[in-house]
């Protein structure tokens, strides 16, 4: 088959900037460059943005504005949520629950506070659809235990948790609940006025957003230690020049994906769905990973048998085709997903996945497109083997 036109199947890796934040960050990047901590008009001018920005960010989650911390990313905002929460809350205990399926970001951050700050940490198990039961959870909590991080959406299957469940658990028991919602934020309904969720970690670029930006929901009542140490800005609590440009984009973005969110995730939950009755349909052996419901509205991730994922993203990119084997953070490892062994997936499995992700510009001909190329380099790959 003929390679064809350049294709973006990625959305979970991340988002092109959309147009509308473009258009919000240009003053901020051209003559309104002014810093925010700075006494004049200038300065003036780029922290009532700063507010205004996170008065629009506060209304997309129903919180607080004072509530909301901008950071450079997810990564950084989970860091600060458990970093920063194990120093502040070790007075009571250090035992801190997540998954064996969380971003690598929540997972090496755990490890590290086990390492070198003496924590003690129980990764759960999840089920074969990635789910973490509240069960589990209930039985894993101590008397010293002082937070619970359970992430919203997995970023490579796409199950999304019960979070008012998990929650109501964390609640229960007086423990402070973070959730990485970087896969979910923009793409279901996140309400802090009625999800007992404590701490909530939100990346820009998921979102059409500009990279490099993101946030912290923190609730009131909740004090966290400073994470970067240096000036008094964001009321001392997240030193550093914030990134005005960037903050203004990310709002710009974040309201447009909120408002639009009824309409853009029932589309691309068509396309999903219609992808997934193919690909089991006309690909023999295709397995699906994640919940076929309870999973985000764009996700589409697969497992082959006989079949190596980062080879088929390579083959998929020299069609034409842009599409992922699992998390960007992890590209290039030669070990199998974290989250398919976690799920019970045999170790072929977790090496032959192969994930697709919808955005809004994806039509249907691209989906046709991929599956098409899809089946042909399976077929290949498995004649291959055949004749070995």
């Amino acid at each position: 088959m003929q390679a064809v036109e350049h294709i973006y199947l990625d959305y979970a890796a991340t988002t092109p900037l959309s147009e509308t934040a473009r258009r919000a960050m240009m003053p901020w990047m051209e003559e309104a460059f002014g810093n925010p901590s700075s006494p004049y008009r200038a300065g003036n001018r780029a922290a009532m943005a700063l507010a205004d920005a996170r008065e629009v960010l506060g209304r997309t989650l129903n919180a607080s504005p004072e509530e909301i911390f901008f950071t450079s990313g997810g990564t950084e905002a989970n860091n600060w949520a458990l970093i920063a929460g194990f120093d502040a809350f070790s007075a009571k205990g250090r035992h801190i629950i997540t998954s064996k399926a969380e971003h690598e970001s929540v997972l090496n951050t755990c490890r590290y506070l086990e390492k070198v700050r003496g924590a003690e940490v129980t990764y759960l198990d999840v089920d074969e659809y990635g789910f973490v039961h509240p069960e589990s959870l209930v039985a894993a909590i101590q008397p010293g235990t002082i937070l619970i991080s359970i992430m919203a959406a997995n970023n490579e299957v796409g199950t999304v948790q019960d979070l008012a469940a998990l929650g109501a658990v964390a609640r229960e028991h007086d423990i402070p609940f973070h959730t990485d919602a970087v896969q979910a934020y923009g793409k279901m309904p996140l309400d802090m006025n009625s999800l007992p969720i404590d701490m909530m970690s939100v990346s820009a670029h998921k979102v059409y957003g500009p990279k490099g930006v993101g946030m912290l929901y923190i609730r009131n009542g909740i004090r966290l230690t400073a994470f970067v140490h240096g000036g008094a800005q964001q009321r001392g609590r997240r030193a550093g020049t914030e990134n005005v440009a960037g903050i203004v984009g990310f709002a710009a973005a974040a309201k447009e994906a909120v408002d639009d969110m009824v309409t853009c995730t029932e589309r691309e939950r068509m396309l999903r769905d219609y992808l997934i009755e193919r690909m089991e349909r006309e690909v023999p052996g295709a397995l699906l990973n994640g919940d076929r419901k309870r999973r985000l509205p764009g996700n589409v991730h697969f497992s082959f048998d006989c079949i190596d994922g980062e080879s088929m993203v390579i083959a998929m990119d020299m069609r034409g085709f842009c599409v992922s084997a699992g998390s960007a953070c992890s590209s290039g490892s030669v070990e199998p997903s974290h989250v398919l062994l976690a799920m019970g997936r045999s170790f072929a499995h977790a090496r032959g996945a192969l994930r697709i992700t919808i955005g809004e510009k994806t039509e249907k001909e691209a989906v046709d497109a991929a599956l098409e190329n899809i089946k042909e380099i399976v077929a290949q790959s498995r004649a291959v083997l055949h004749d070995m």
